[in-house]
């Protein structure tokens, strides 16, 4: 974990709700895909986190969406302003044990399966990557996942059509699953897909780093804080 400050090269919605954004900085602790970042706004108490959707030697991409006080404010930071965060925060996803993944998302949790895709690309693995939206105006990063060479299947609800309703007849050609998405997707990806699985769960999160143990979730193995001991966790161990 480091504590750096960035400078905003681009700060622009991207669809419906969702904000892309460009920080240059360090980038040194970020070393899994799945792991995020906690943003100090101004004029906010508590730190804010934010998944990470890539990153490179110069600085990191953000995707978010406004759904409060402090996403509307950090919507209206301009390029050039500059900003604090904790970076290389909480445990990604292991790429090592899957030679065939199913990556599964939905809305705002797509971001860090970004991350992982090109992770699983750079290791000469073509993951299936199978996302969902509430509608065409919400959906985003989909371009991007095809650009990389993924097997990119998108469902949209006001087609009728939830990530769940695609996994049962696409599971078998797939060792793995990785899924990050609302928790209500979550537990049914959880309960309907066969396959041995990580998920990247979302939760309020007030210091970030373990020390107020707000965000802990049941496990099998116990209480887990979701901020030191996740955000990734197998699928195994979920008391879900």
């Amino acid at each position: 974990m480091e504590c750096n400050t960035y400078t905003i090269s681009a700060n622009e919605r991207v669809a419906h709700d969702i904000y892309a954004l460009r920080l240059n900085g360090r980038t040194d602790a970020m070393v899994a895909p799945g792991q995020f970042i906690n943003i100090k706004l101004d004029g906010f108490f508590l730190r804010r986190p934010f998944s990470v959707a890539d990153w490179d030697e110069n600085g990191l991409m953000v995707y978010y969406k406004t759904v409060g006080e402090g996403t509307r404010a950090l919507a209206q930071y301009a390029r050039g302003r500059t900003i604090n965060a904790l970076i290389g925060l909480g445990h990604g996803f292991d790429c090592g044990c899957s030679a065939r993944p199913l990556i599964i998302g939905g809305g705002v949790g797509v971001p860090p399966l970004f991350a992982l895709a090109k992770r699983f690309i750079s290791m000469g693995i073509i993951p299936t990557v199978l996302i969902g939206f509430a509608s065409g105006a919400d959906e985003f990063l989909s371009s991007e996942f095809r650009l990389l060479g993924c097997n990119t299947i998108v469902t949209l609800e006001t087609d009728g059509l939830r990530v769940t309703d695609r996994i049962l007849e696409i599971q078998s050609a797939h060792d793995m699953y990785f899924a990050c998405g609302p928790e209500g997707m979550l537990r049914a990806v959880h309960r309907i897909c066969r396959l041995p699985g990580q998920l990247s769960v979302e939760t309020r999160m007030a210091c970030g780093v373990g020390l107020c143990r707000g965000c802990t979730c049941d496990t099998l193995a116990g209480g887990k804080r979701i901020c030191v001991d996740g955000p990734v966790f197998r699928k195994e161990i979920l008391r879900w």
